[in-house]
């Protein structure tokens, strides 16, 4: 990925998971957390972080993610890239619209935010590199 596209990605997952510090009600797991770090201030602005922000970050991550695809052509890392911010959002609009058991909402909200979690540290251990070029990959030559 290119740089700016990392960075992108970054600000996305670090977006979504400080905005699931904030709502107590909703994440208490990740507010928890985010008041023992001193960011309990969030709390009163809990309504805009769950309905606007960890969406609009969850939706940057992802996005991200599939512009990467066009600089490294690897299916399997965008593929493990989308699913985070997808169960991220997925959770977040089911515990929001109450589509979702409150329980189960967590659960996949908490799901995508470990998966994006350990995808960026993945990323920034092994980053992507290109395999093939943008009009296809070249076929090895036979043995004889």
């Amino acid at each position: 990925m290119s740089a700016i596209t990392r960075i992108i990605d970054k600000i996305g997952i670090v977006g979504t998971i400080v905005g699931s510090f904030s709502c107590a009600m909703c994440f208490p797991a990740a507010a928890s957390l985010g008041a023992a770090i001193g960011l309990g201030f969030l709390s009163q602005w809990e309504g805009l972080f769950v309905q606007w922000l960890i969406p609009i970050f969850a939706s940057v991550a992802l996005l991200a993610t599939l512009a990467g695809w066009f600089s490294h052509r690897q299916w399997q890392r965008t593929l493990l890239g989308s699913i985070g911010p997808v169960l991220a959002l997925v959770g977040v609009f089911g515990l929001t619209h109450h589509f979702l058991d409150k329980d189960l909402a967590r659960v996949i909200f908490y799901t995508g935010l470990v998966v994006m979690f350990l995808v960026s540290i993945w990323d920034m251990v092994n980053p992507a590199n290109r395999r093939c070029a943008t009009d296809g990959c070249e076929t090895p030559a036979p043995r004889s």
